[in-house]
């Protein structure tokens, strides 16, 4: 019998973890978001992804965002963008700093790949200059809704 333990971070059950078995998924499960014990024998350690603590994983951390922050002057002009790079370094940090509260290696680890792997489709010029400025787009306010919003906002219902 063969166990795969994942830890799960979610609403549910946070830092629980969850035992991955033939026939006995569910059973675990509800065991573990119930808060009983699950077995010594069922529970085994996960090996990390790339960094061993978390002082490394923010080291890998840094040296992502220092490669975008040196890549954005030129993704610029590259793609010729309509905005400076000034704003892209700015985005960049707040892309950053929305994931500023993860503190799990493996998370660390796991968006740190993607970010590594959104930089080498940049670099290489596989995307266009859209998929790029959808970034931008994100922190636009959204438009209003309902009737009130739209009224306040100057908008035609």
């Amino acid at each position: 019998m063969h166990a795969c333990v994942c830890s799960l971070k979610s609403s549910l059950a946070y830092g629980t973890y969850f035992v991955v078995w033939a026939g006995v998924w569910k059973v675990y499960r509800k065991m573990a978001v119930s808060g009983a014990k699950i077995p010594g024998y069922a529970v085994k350690v996960v090996k990390p992804i790339f960094s061993r603590d978390l002082n490394e994983a923010k080291r890998r951390v840094r040296e992502l965002y220092r490669a975008w922050y040196r890549e954005i002057p030129n993704t610029v002009h590259l793609y010729q963008l309509d905005i400076t790079a000034k704003q892209g370094h700015d985005k960049l940090r707040e892309m950053f700093m929305k994931n500023s509260h993860v503190t799990d290696p493996r998370v660390i680890d796991m968006l740190v790949i993607k970010g590594k792997m959104e930089l080498e489709e940049t670099i290489k010029v596989w995307k266009q200059k859209t998929h790029i400025m959808r970034f931008f787009h994100e922190t636009e306010t959204p438009r209003p809704t309902d009737f009130l919003a739209k009224f306040y906002a100057g908008h035609d219902p």
